[in-house]
């Protein structure tokens, strides 16, 4: 089996964005380890469930990686989070300030919004269709 295991999110701060992630997204906090060089491993998870793709929160080391934070695929939507439960997660996304871009859609793919995190990366919220 293969599988792509993480993906790195450059972020500000650590600890701002363990609580956007797990607090307004609703994700679960994986490891939270100090590294040596004063970086910390934070990792975190969509669902209770392994299988999936984790999300590295990787703050930013240098004036380069700074300049990304927030733009890491030149304003495109470039994570996608999939549900079993759209309006129940869009409308406590919602209450948790969660900035939506745009009102649900539904198209012949599933029901999708597009939302933006703390830095502003944009992803959709997606209910695929059966």
């Amino acid at each position: 089996m293969r599988r792509v295991a993480l993906v790195t999110l450059v972020v500000d701060d650590y600890d701002e964005a363990i609580r956007f992630y797990t607090e307004a997204l609703g994700f679960r906090l994986v490891e939270d380890a100090p590294r040596p060089d004063g970086s910390r491993w934070v990792v975190v998870r969509p669902d209770e469930r392994e299988g999936g793709t984790d999300l590295l929160l990787a703050r930013a080391k240098d004036e380069a990686q700074q300049g990304r934070v927030g733009n890491q695929t030149g304003g495109r939507v470039g994570f996608f989070l999939h549900t079993d439960d759209f309006a129940g997660d869009h409308a406590r996304m919602l209450a948790a300030g969660v900035t939506f871009l745009e009102e649900p859609r539904h198209e012949p793919y599933g029901s999708v919004a597009v939302f933006q995190d703390l830095y502003g990366n944009r992803w959709d919220l997606l209910q695929p269709a059966d």
